[in-house]
C-alpha cells in the first residue's frame, strides 16, 4: 500500500488516495458536483460526500472491504475479490493492481479523511442508529439514521459461518444490544458505543429464537425452538440465572410486560402465556376458545406481540388468520380482530405517532412486489394505510422517531424477486430497505437501500 500522506485539498481525502478517485473518478460526466445525479447518485468529489452513498446506499464502509461494493466495480483483478460490471472508472483504463490495492487497504484501514478522521466515528454514545442482523451473512449492519446509510458491519457468531443471526433487542439506554442465534448455542452482547461484540453466553443448545429485555434490561429471557429450554439470563454477567423449564412450546415472540413478568406467544393454535421470573405462568386463549397448541384451519396461531407504550393494550400478529389481534393487558381479553394482509410477521410502533406498523411478507401486489405493510392506530385499532412500495418480502421494521423515520427491511430470498445490484461475498441474495416518513405515510426518498444478505432482526439505539 503506498504511504497515506496528508495533502491540503478540497477533496480532503489522503494524497494517494486523492490520486485515484479524485482524477480517475470524479471526472467530467461521472461522479463530481455536476454529474454525480446521472451517475448512480453517487458524488466523489469530497471524502465527506463519499459516505452519502449512492441511489443503491452505502458503496464504502470503514473497516469493511467484503461489504464495500465501490471495490467491485474497480476491480479487474478475480483473484483479489469480488468484481462487478460495469467496471469502473468508465470509458478510462482499469485502475492497476496496485491502485486498486490501495484503495482496499485504505477501505480496510477505516477509509480515513488526510486527517485521520474516520466516518461515523464521532457521537459515539449519543448517535443514533439502526440495527439489522443479516442472517445469510452472520453480520449485524448498522445504519446512521440521520444519512439512512449503513455505517458498519459487526461480524457475530464464534465462526462467521452460517450461525444465522436471528433476533436482535436493545437496551432502553440504548448502550447495549443482544444477538440471538439460530445455528448456534450462542447469545452475544454488543457494546453500541464501539459497534463491537463484548460478552457472549454459550447456551445449552443451539436454535435460539425468540429473545427479549425486561424492562429494566437486567434480564434477558429467551427459548430454544426445538427443546423448549427457556432461559432467564444476567444481562451483566452474561450468565444463566435460571432454566425455567420446558412447559412452554413454540416460542415466536415475547414482550415485557409490567411487574417483571414476560408475555410470549406460542406459534401454533391460539395461546399466548403470561411468565413471571421465577418460571410460573398462565396460558391465555386469544380467540375465546379452550387453548390448544396445535395448529389447525382457523386458529390464529400466534406469532409475534407487542405492547401498547402506555402498557394498557398488547398486539399479536397472526399468521395463520392474517389478522392482528389487540388484547386488553388489564384482563387479557380480546378487545379486537383486525385484518390485514397474508402471512402477518413483525410488529413495531411510534411513540409520537399513534401506529402501530405490521409487516405481511407474503402480500403479493405483482410478480416483482410481494409484501406490504399495514399502519394501525394503536389506541383505536383502527387501519389508517395500507403501505405498498415495490417491497419483496418485508420483514424487520424500525422507527426512529427522533427523524419520524420508519425502515422496511426486504428479505428478497426468492430467485424470482427484484434483482440485486450487487452479490457480495455471501451466498444468496442481498436485501434491501427503503425508508418512509411516519408523518405521511410515504416515502422518505426514492432510494432503495441494498444491504447484505437476508436482513430480518431489528432493533433502534434511541426513539426520541
Amino acid at each position: 500500500m503506498q504511504p497515506l500522506t496528508n495533502t491540503p485539498v478540497t477533496a480532503n481525502y489522503p494524497d494517494a488516495v486523492n490520486n485515484i478517485i479524485v482524477k480517475k473518478c470524479a471526472t467530467a460526466g461521472c461522479h463530481n458536483e455536476a454529474s454525480y445525479t446521472g451517475a448512480g447518485g453517487l458524488r466523489l468529489d469530497s471524502w465527506q460526500y463519499l459516505f452519502d452513498g449512492g441511489n443503491n446506499g452505502a458503496v464504502v464502509v470503514p473497516y469493511n472491504i467484503a461489504n464495500s461494493s465501490l471495490l467491485y466495480f474497480i476491480n479487474t483483478f478475480p483473484e483479489l475479490g469480488p468484481t462487478a460490471l460495469p467496471t469502473m472508472p468508465y470509458n478510462l483504463p482499469a485502475l492497476s493492481r496496485n491502485e486498486y490495492e490501495t484503495l482496499r487497504d485504505w477501505i480496510q484501514y477505516g477509509a480515513p479523511d488526510k486527517n485521520g478522521n474516520i466516518a461515523f466515528g464521532t457521537e459515539a454514545t449519543t448517535r443514533q442508529k439502526i440495527y439489522v442482523v443479516q442472517q445469510g451473512c452472520d453480520l449485524v449492519a448498522v445504519i446512521d439514521a440521520e444519512k439512512n446509510i449503513v455505517m458498519r458491519y459487526i461480524s457475530v457468531g464464534k465462526t462467521h459461518d452460517g450461525e444465522q443471526p436471528n433476533n436482535i433487542v436493545m437496551s432502553a439506554d440504548g448502550r447495549y444490544a443482544y444477538v440471538s442465534f439460530w445455528n448456534a448455542a450462542l447469545i452475544q452482547k454488543i457494546d453500541t458505543r464501539t459497534d463491537s461484540v463484548v460478552a457472549e453466553l454459550i447456551t445449552p443448545r443451539a436454535f435460539q429464537k425468540a429473545i427479549q429485555l425486561n424492562e429494566d434490561g437486567t434480564r434477558l429471557i429467551a427459548c430454544n425452538w426445538y427443546t423448549q429450554d427457556l432461559l432467564l439470563i444476567n444481562t451483566e454477567s452474561m450468565s444463566i440465572v435460571s432454566n425455567l423449564g420446558r412447559a412452554i412450546q413454540f416460542i415466536g415472540g415475547f414482550a415485557a410486560a409490567p411487574t417483571k413478568s414476560f408475555y410470549a406467544t406460542s406459534q401454533f393454535g391460539n395461546t399466548i402465556y403470561k411468565i413471571q421470573e421465577d418460571g410460573s405462568h398462565t396460558a391465555i386463549s386469544i380467540d375465546n376458545k379452550a387453548t390448544t397448541l396445535e395448529s389447525t384451519p382457523g386458529t390464529p396461531d400466534p406469532y409475534r406481540i407487542i405492547m401498547s407504550p402506555d402498557k394498557s393494550k398488547y398486539f399479536i400478529t397472526c399468521t395463520n388468520t392474517a389478522e392482528v389481534r389487540m388484547m386488553d393487558a388489564a384482563t387479557d381479553k380480546l378487545l379486537k380482530v383486525i385484518p390485514v394482509a397474508d402471512n402477518p410477521q413483525e410488529l413495531t410502533m411510534s411513540r409520537v405517532q399513534p401506529y402501530l406498523f405490521v409487516s405481511c411478507m407474503n402480500d403479493t401486489i405483482s410478480s416483482l412486489e410481494v409484501g406490504s405493510v399495514y399502519a394501525i392506530n394503536y389506541n383505536t385499532g383502527d387501519i389508517v394505510k395500507k403501505i405498498t412500495g415495490k417491497f419483496f418480502q418485508p420483514y424487520g421494521l424500525a422507527v426512529d422517531d427522533r427523524n419520524s423515520k420508519l425502515y422496511i427491511f426486504s428479505r428478497n430470498e426468492d430467485r424470482n424477486g427484484p434483482r440485486p445490484h450487487h452479490s457480495g461475498p455471501c451466498s444468496g441474495r442481498n436485501g434491501f430497505y427503503q425508508v418512509y416518513d411516519i408523518v405521511t405515510l410515504a416515502p422518505h426518498d426514492s432510494k432503495r437501500y441494498e444491504i447484505s444478505v437476508d436482513p430480518y432482526g431489528t432493533a433502534v439505539r434511541f426513539r426520541q
